[in-house]
């Protein structure tokens, strides 16, 4: 889907060119909800943000003047909650994809809030925006010598009794080290001998969640696996997903236009059959999810995960330190 473009004036006085998305995922690069409220609020105030291309360097203007959807993706989007009242004057709509796992007693993600907090954040998150725009996502299913299938199981059984009335869907990913190398450094590093999980361990991972489903009766996918746990119960999600954008915000007419519905005469919309939402051509090859742009940036998070990909070791991490430390009404995120 070609992006449309639009000229721009910046806070210097100068006019560039920008893109303007429909759709903007805050942010796969970064925990934006966590550390960086007050940015996004002043970005949104300016009606554009920068975005620094992680690989070259090289800086995009991206304009809000066409977003419609926000999807954030949080591990401690408590933050955010002072946001959403200027969110929902703005009439841009959003959901979260809240990951929320439990690796307390192993200390895998030692810059986040207690469990327990972050399961009260989950639940009134929730009770604000509506169960189906609080996603649950569990990742990774990280397994290591001392930690089976069956024990991550365990963990998303008893995190399931407090999340589950809360959600409508569970989104889980096994650990990829093999894409991210960076991570397997880190967990190498830090003396841990994870793995890549056999087939059988996620079928078994997969039966596991289709046992415990039966009680919850969740929608329940996996993030950009290319395994097929069909049979499990588990289907190939689309984390930005148009068939739940429809769903939510079918109120938003620029929006389903966007998608590709338009109204009959009874002022249904419809589905145009010969235009579909494309896969995110900017994603890897088995991520399902329609287009939007990031705005996140890489280095700028603080959770120090210890399997993270995103925000590297030594001189990276204090390179986060110092980028979140930056003025919030920089255009770029960490400038």
């Amino acid at each position: 889907m070609k992006v449309e473009r639009c000229q721009i004036r910046i806070a210097d006085g100068r006019t560039v060119e920008a893109i303007a998305p429909v759709v903007l995922s805050v942010s796969r690069a970064t925990d934006i909800p966590a550390f960086h409220g007050d940015w996004l609020k002043h970005r949104l105030d300016a009606g554009y943000a920068q975005w620094i291309n992680s690989y070259n360097g090289q800086p995009l203007y991206v304009s809000f003047a066409r977003a419609r959807v926000i999807v954030f993706w949080s591990k401690n989007p408590a933050p955010m909650f002072a946001l959403l009242d200027q969110l929902d004057a703005s009439g841009i709509n959003y959901y979260f994809q809240f990951t929320l796992n439990d690796y307390e007693q192993e200390g895998y993600e030692p810059g986040l809030p207690a469990l327990a907090q972050r399961i009260e954040t989950f639940q009134k998150l929730s009770e604000r925006l509506g169960r189906a725009r609080v996603i649950w996502r569990y990742d990774p299913v990280l397994v290591t010598p001392q930690s089976s299938v069956e024990q991550a199981l365990e963990k998303v059984a008893r995190l399931g009794q407090h999340l589950a009335p809360f959600t409508e869907q569970l989104i889980f990913s096994f650990i990829d080290l093999d894409a991210y190398p960076r991570a397997r450094r880190r967990l190498q590093r830090a003396g841990i001998a994870a793995q890549e999980l056999s087939t059988a361990q996620m079928q078994a991972f997969a039966v596991g969640i289709q046992q415990l489903n039966r009680a919850w009766k969740l929608r329940v996918g996996s993030c950009a696996e290319t395994i097929d746990l069909s049979a499990y119960g588990v289907e190939h999600s689309r984390c930005i997903d148009d068939a739940l954008l429809v769903r939510c915000f079918a109120h938003d007419a620029a929006l389903m236009r966007h998608l590709g519905y338009a109204q009959n005469l009874f002022g249904e919309w419809c589905a145009l059959p010969r235009k579909m939402q494309e896969k995110d051509a900017g994603q890897r090859k088995a991520c399902g999810c329609v287009e939007s742009k990031d705005i996140g940036r890489y280095n700028t998070c603080l959770h120090r995960c210890i399997y993270c990909y995103a925000t590297g070791e030594g001189a990276s991490t204090e390179q986060a330190f110092a980028r979140c430390r930056a003025h919030p009404d920089a255009e770029a995120l960490g400038g």
